[in-house]
């Protein structure tokens, strides 16, 4: 059974930096595209980043230069570090894999950017 646990979520100040993890377990971690996405009360799910099993990685416009995604195979982990955060960064968090045909969802992890 796929499961995806997202952690390191929190509140900070406009400027700060936090750094998501997401554990994955019940795939082989090395062999799948790992994505980011964040959602708001009232709006869809946004696509924030993705790391290529190749390590190859995609941002959405909105968090270029701020933002890196990364992975630690030997740990079956997929990160998100978040620097120079603004309000708008606040959302719900979520890890995301697809894998034989499903999309499968961690928790999500809370993130709030307010002074």
């Amino acid at each position: 059974q796929v499961q995806l646990v997202e952690s390191g979520g929190g509140q900070v100040q406009p400027g700060g930096s936090l750094r998501l993890s997401c554990a994955a377990s019940g795939i082989i971690f090395i062999g799948y595209d790992m994505n980011w996405y964040r959602q708001t009360p009232g709006k869809q799910r946004e696509l924030v980043a993705t790391i290529t099993r190749g390590g190859t990685t995609t941002y959405t416009d909105s968090v270029k230069g701020r933002f890196t995604i990364s992975r630690a195979n030997a740990k079956n982990t997929a990160y998100l570090q978040m620097n120079n955060l603004k309000p708008e960064d606040t959302a719900i968090y979520y890890c995301n894999v697809n894998f034989a045909q499903n999309s499968y969802w961690g928790q999500g992890t809370q993130v709030t950017v307010s002074s």
